[in-house]
């Protein structure tokens, strides 16, 4: 019996159903079940999606969910890169998962990508963050948008309630900061749980206040609770919300109550209504086209598209990370990092990624377009 059969048997008795030579281990972890599922359902289904070779290399996927649990996330990276031998890992879902991970990828040099949204998870570059990437748009980016559109639209006074965690505290940061340029004054404040059932409390404090409009800082389908109650409780104002709550399952939480909630999103939420001259409209369609063709139309979200967008850095850097060392060697490890810092005017469903060893997002304003709901379908409004 030669080695490599010694080994195969050797592998499968300690339970491992994937033994690889020569190959790139992609590890991956995602929230396809619990609070989160909204995000981590589609970008599990477009890890799928992804191409199984690369500059004629094996790419093989190892997918683990999560649950929503930042413990599990930091549980199933650590088991991905030392039992698994995994040369980057793309994930999680959600920013406090995503927060957790960087010590375990920076402890054993693995690159990371994040497809959640938080700028904290890349910044500021030290020598942690220095292996962690992400797809999705910063909330800086975002909370412009947003007050741009405040601004234009007559708001002098906003209202913000957001998740009692790292993603709600980072946006009202951030709006905070978008607020005070368009000298827009806040005047509420209020925070809320991903798991919560009621807010009745925090809606009534906001509508005390009388803002002219309300930001909700929260990700997925339960970001629809405060803007129901809100609506139930009698509130006339405008209704904003994050880049965080644009698929289909919020629209069918939300029904009626988000009706006219506008946002800024990714282009590929709204690729078909984009103008031909739209410099991401092309990437955005082929991957809709791609997505929908395994899971039916209407089906694509801006989540998994994050996580196509990771695929598609992936696609860029390792052909470029080849060159220099094999896969699962901590050199190639090293490759890779310095390559996906490398990639330059990469189109992907979002945007077009440039990195840089100080922009490890890489997006510009091609990544950002303004959308309203309506009629249960969201709408572009425009590029600003």
């Amino acid at each position: 019996m030669n080695v490599k059969k010694l080994v195969l048997i050797g592998a499968a008795a300690l339970g491992f159903t994937t033994v690889t030579w020569a190959q790139v281990n992609v590890g991956v972890t995602v929230s396809a079940t619990g609070p989160a599922a909204s995000l981590g359902i589609p970008e599990r289904n477009t890890i799928a999606l992804m191409p199984k070779t690369m500059a004629g290399q094996t790419v093989n996927y190892i997918v683990l969910d999560d649950a929503s649990d930042t413990t599990q996330a930091v549980t199933n990276a650590r088991r991905l890169i030392s039992e698994r031998n995994v040369d980057v890992i793309v994930g999680s879902s959600t920013t406090p998962a995503s927060l957790a991970m960087i010590d375990a990828v920076a402890e054993s040099k693995t690159p990371m990508i994040s497809v959640a949204a938080s700028a904290a998870i890349i910044e500021p570059q030290d020598e942690k963050k220095r292996w962690v990437f992400k797809t999705p748009q910063n909330d800086i980016m975002m909370a412009l948008a947003i007050a741009d559109h405040m601004a234009a639209s007559g708001v002098k006074t906003a209202g913000y309630i957001g998740f009692s965690d790292a993603y709600g505290e980072n946006w009202h940061k951030e709006f905070s900061k978008a607020l005070e340029i368009k000298k827009i004054q806040l005047v509420a404040n209020e925070r809320f749980s991903r798991t919560d059932t009621a807010v009745m409390g925090q809606a009534l404090k906001i509508i005390g206040a009388k803002p002219d409009a309300v930001l909700v800082g929260g990700s997925g389908t339960p970001a629809a609770l405060p803007q129901k109650t809100l609506v139930e409780r009698g509130y006339t104002g405008k209704i904003y919300q994050t880049h965080g709550i644009a698929n289909a399952d919020f629209l069918r939480v939300g029904g009626k109550d988000v009706e006219g909630t506008i946002l800024p999103a990714g282009p590929v939420l709204v690729a078909d209504q984009l103008p031909a001259s739209n410099p991401v409209r092309k990437s955005a369609l082929d991957y809709i086209k791609a997505y929908e063709g395994a899971h039916g139309k209407g089906s694509v979200s801006t989540f998994g598209a994050h996580a196509w967008d990771a695929g598609l850095l992936l696609q860029a850097a390792i052909p470029v990370a080849l060159k220099a060392a094999k896969p699962g060697t901590p050199e190639f490890r090293a490759a890779l990092r310095d390559a996906l810092e490398g990639v330059s005017e990469v189109p992907g469903a979002h945007g077009i990624f440039t990195m840089s060893p100080k922009d490890h997002l890489g997006l510009d304003q091609r990544a950002r377009v303004m959308v309203k709901i309506e009629n249960g379908k969201w709408v572009y409004q425009g590029s600003k």
